[in-house]
């Protein structure tokens, strides 16, 4: 087999040639009834070759059930041509991708939906079943046959650590500037768990590698496949709106002095309305920031370019495809400010209580006493998974939800009597945002919070009969949280049978 020149710049022990296959060849080392474990999070830093060759495995007739565990969502390569396979058999911790999310609802995909940070204690803990093959992107095999990421480190080196054979997909396409962004670290079970030793979101505590060895690599394979990364919608005027209301909590914060104009280290989930708030930050007087995060989309590359933020801690990227084809080019500039880390590193509470992280996430629906529904549409079917939303929720200084007011040309409120899901309670949402305005929900009772709720966030075309329901539960019970069970539930009801919640 004739190689790439760029492959000896990223092989650098000769034990490693004797390991090169195709795609296919280590295609044929899955079984069925086995656990695969993959890298990436988000559409990055994922296998793609041999998940394609096993699809074609499949269609030929070579039948093959297994469970899938990556660290979130990865590329339609994985999610897509597995699940039209019919190869997967149970999928998590979480996902994007309509095929597999149409698969779950429909009952042919079993899903396990958890936080981000749990994921490698379930496996490491022994409560789910083993890693057998983990299939692993890296940007480089060192001489020890350690693997060196690319672009996203997730649940990888926990994979590598269980699995009882590896397949490294060797991707010529990442740029190599990527090495030395990294800091790898797996936490011990309890009793033998150490402190993490982060104080400050730019702390180096680990290993620019993932430890695996030559003992356990099944198979090399050499691809230049680049990452699925998605275009990021266009920032929509509510999208503007919510970034706007965010900076004003903020500057509220500075003024009361509970914030300084440098904030505390950032965490931000993935979408628009994200991007746009720190879009939003960018253009703000705040400076010298620190991000504290799971993903970096375009706009944190951004402020880390431009230094209006110092550093990122995170365990992916998840550009645009212009921003990506910008950062491949100029990585380089990204050395010292940029660090990958396992996700239960980028994640834990541990951490994020330590720091003081400002958590912003997006909800799908808000009940009016500050309940939040992330993943379900109308309790039942699932959209993305409550990815690693609770770990920040819950741990975060700051708690923030944003949701645009309405939904579907206005026929639903996403603000509502009672959510039809909860994910996060309201005893770990302390701020809610929409276009309309914000809530700052600490250290109120329910009754003041419903009252926030509807006045500051709910669309005008539903503040009015929110406040109707509010005022008759509290004259039906008058309890410490009022509510008409017969009626909580009755605008999801209504636009289930009629398309409307008005």
């Amino acid at each position: 087999m004739e190689l790439d020149p760029r492959v000896s710049e990223r092989i650098r022990n000769q034990k490693a040639y004797d390991l090169i296959k195709s795609a296919e060849q280590a295609a044929e080392l899955i079984e069925d009834g086995m656990v695969l474990g993959v890298s990436g999070f988000t559409p990055s830093g994922y296998p793609k070759a041999v998940p394609l060759a096993l699809a074609e495995r499949a269609k030929r007739g070579d039948a093959v059930k297994v469970d899938l565990y990556s660290g979130a969502s990865v590329g339609p390569e994985i999610d897509t041509a597995l699940t039209e396979a019919g190869i997967i058999r149970k999928r998590l911790p979480y996902l994007t991708n309509s095929s597999i999310r149409k698969a779950i609802n429909k009952g042919k995909v079993e899903y396990t939906d958890m936080h981000l940070s749990h994921s490698t204690q379930y496996i490491n803990y022994g409560a789910i079943p083993k890693v057998d093959i983990a299939i692993v992107e890296a940007l480089a095999i060192t001489e020890d046959g350690s693997l060196i990421p690319t672009t996203a480190i997730g649940n990888s080196p926990s994979f590598i650590k269980q699995a009882d054979k590896v397949i490294v997909e060797l991707n010529l396409h990442q740029p190599m500037a990527l090495e030395g962004m990294h800091d790898c670290l797996i936490m011990e079970n309890p009793p033998n768990r150490k402190p993490i030793n982060i104080v400050k979101a730019d702390d180096l505590i680990g290993k620019p590698y993932m430890e695996c060895g030559f003992e356990k690599i099944a198979a090399i394979v050499i691809t230049d496949l680049q990452d699925g990364v998605r275009p990021l919608a266009a920032i929509d005027d509510n999208a503007k709106k919510i970034a706007q209301n965010i900076i004003k909590f903020f500057e509220g914060e500075v003024a009361a002095g509970r914030l300084t104009d440098t904030l505390l280290p950032i965490q931000s989930g993935v979408g628009s309305v994200a991007n746009a708030v720190l879009y939003g930050l960018l253009d703000s007087e705040f400076h010298d920031l620190c991000c504290y995060t799971e993903v970096v989309q375009d706009s944190m590359l951004e402020m880390l370019k431009c230094g209006k933020a110092k550093c990122a801690s995170t365990t992916a990227i998840s550009p645009s495809p212009e921003m990506k084809e910008q950062f491949d080019q100029e990585a380089e500039l990204y050395k010292g400010k940029l660090i990958f880390r396992p996700q239960e590193i980028s994640n834990n509470p541990e951490v994020i209580r330590r720091l003081g992280i400002i958590s912003m996430n997006t909800a799908l629906e808000v009940d009016i006493y500050g309940n939040v529904n992330s993943t379900h549409v109308n309790g039942s079917s699932m959209m993305n998974g409550i990815g690693g939303s609770g770990d920040f929720a819950r741990n975060g200084s700051i708690t923030i939800f944003t949701t645009a007011s309405l939904a579907k040309n206005g026929d639903i409120s996403s603000i509502v009597p009672m959510v039809s899901h909860v994910d996060h309670t309201e005893h770990d949402v302390m701020v809610i945002v929409t276009e309309q305005g914000y809530a700052d929900l600490r250290g109120c009772s329910p009754k003041e919070r419903a009252l926030k709720i509807i006045n500051n966030c709910a669309h005008p075309d539903y503040r009015e009969k929110l406040m109707d329901y509010y005022s008759r539960a509290c004259q039906t019970s008058g309890l410490q949280t009022p509510h008409i069970l017969e009626e909580a539930l009755s605008w999801h009801v209504s636009f289930m049978k009629n398309g409307t919640m008005k």
